[in-house]
């Protein structure tokens, strides 16, 4: 029996062990790709925590404001350390961010390609925004783990009727939905992988896609992939690298709360609102803005 000076085990405050327990049965690291740094980077487990954090990009500027609004751990998509540090002196943008995690007490755990391979997870949420319905199949394997999404829309949508849905499902950014394609074409199987994805177009094709989403499609793959298919199917639409990640993040926070709370824990979580896309504003000359306007 549990005395009134002693909270019942319903009652305990969480920890960030018990955090980053559930985040594990989530988005195990053991499924992240062997070149990525996924989990707990910052932090005791011990330490308790009350407010969580989720957003894309662990960026000076979302810790700085984790920080001050009283956040216990940051959750973040993309990794602080991806690549070796040699100092974490505050002279440079990436030691100042360890050195605000640590002297904060601020807990930092990555769910990278470990959150993308995950079901539910990033690239669900980029299907589902697309319209696509849930359980799609996975687009690719590698190392038996499912990489991006593939599966049909209810019904066709031209081309810009399908970009133009899409981008209203996407949060705002300066640089918007690059589109490759016949604007009056009909869509309706749909490929997506969140974040870049020009290194798959050769599977995108075997899928059958008619419309590929993904993002950070350079100049030279891009079009070699257009040239490929002489102008017909998949066409290609860029629709941003921290947008087509963000979409995770809600259903994430969402699912978090609730696993805690099915263990008797309480957690408050919420959404980092700072846009870490790194371009502010586009400037479009005479002939692309005529080119955009698509009748």
């Amino acid at each position: 029996m549990t005395s009134a000076a002693e909270p019942a085990e319903t009652d305990r405050a969480a920890r960030l062990a018990d955090v980053v327990a559930a985040l594990e049965e989530f988005y195990p690291s053991a499924s992240a790709a062997s070149w990525d740094k996924v989990g707990l980077v910052s932090g005791d487990p011990e330490q308790p925590v009350q407010r969580v954090r989720f957003a894309v990009d662990p960026t000076l500027s979302v810790i700085e404001a984790a920080r001050d609004d009283g956040v216990d751990l940051l959750v973040t998509h993309h990794p602080l350390l991806l690549r070796g540090v040699h100092s974490v002196a505050t002279t440079s943008a990436k030691g100042a961010a360890v050195t605000a995690l640590v002297v904060s007490d601020l807990a930092l755990y990555c769910a990278h390609t470990n959150a993308d391979v995950a079901r539910p997870g990033v690239n669900d949420a980029l299907a589902g925004a697309c319209g696509l319905p849930d359980g799609c199949d996975a687009l690719d394997e590698e190392d038996g783990q499912p990489i991006g999404r593939v599966g049909d829309l209810p019904e066709p949508l031209t081309l810009k009727e399908f970009a133009q849905r899409l981008a209203a499902e996407l949060p705002g950014a300066p640089v918007g939905v690059r589109v490759s394609g016949d604007p009056a074409a009909q869509v309706r199987r749909v490929a997506v992988l969140g974040g870049a994805g020009d290194d798959r177009f050769d599977v995108v094709r075997r899928s059958g896609a008619d419309v590929y989403v993904t993002a950070d499609l350079r100049h030279h793959p891009a079009l070699e992939a257009r040239e490929e298919v002489r102008g017909g199917t998949p066409y290609l639409i860029d629709a941003g690298h921290w947008a087509t990640e963000s979409l995770w993040l809600a259903a994430a926070a969402d699912r978090l709360r609730e696993r805690l709370a099915e263990t008797g824990l309480t957690v408050d979580t919420d959404i980092c609102t700072i846009r870490t896309d790194p371009w502010d504003f586009l400037v479009a000359g005479p002939e692309a803005a005529a080119q955009n306007d698509l009748t």
